[in-house]
């Protein structure tokens, strides 16, 4: 594998487990996060029965997202992207985008609209990692 490709692999590694990672932690929950309950100002006990199935139900879609990116992207670095197909090389940060673009404008929005702190700057971390790790890589050039 070229260097380009050897450096820009981790990046997308280590960017789908944290979001393994990520995925388990919201799935394993049986009650919002911390910064949940700051944002709607109520602790987990005193939200309606319904209204804890929704929010945990949400938090169960959220998780899966998060896994389903990252055994995607996992899978693609294994294979194709280490094999040099230029598809997978352009559309694993493509996949981080489409996940954690709208995940981080909406914990701004919760940011900025709630007494909620949510954890936006990991968002912008993993957008950052998949933007760097598409230059480096740089799928538009051939392979030396």
């Amino acid at each position: 594998m070229p260097l380009r490709r050897r450096t820009a692999a981790p990046f997308y590694a280590i960017n789908a487990l944290v979001s393994l990672a990520l995925g388990v932690l919201y799935l394993s929950r049986d009650r919002f996060m911390p910064y949940h309950e700051a944002a709607l100002g109520q602790p987990w006990d005193a939200i309606e029965p319904a209204l804890q199935t929704l929010l945990l139900a949400l938090m169960d879609v959220a998780g899966a997202g998060w896994i389903a990116l990252g055994v995607a992207v996992l899978m693609l670095t294994i294979f194709p992207f280490r094999r040099g197909e230029t598809w997978s090389r352009i559309l694993i940060p493509a996949l981080f985008l489409i996940f954690y673009v709208p995940t981080l404008l909406a914990t701004l929005a919760v940011l900025n609209q709630t007494p909620g702190s949510p954890p936006w700057y990991g968002n912008a971390v993993a957008c950052a990692v998949a933007v760097i790790g598409f230059l480096l890589d740089a799928p538009w050039r051939a392979d030396r």
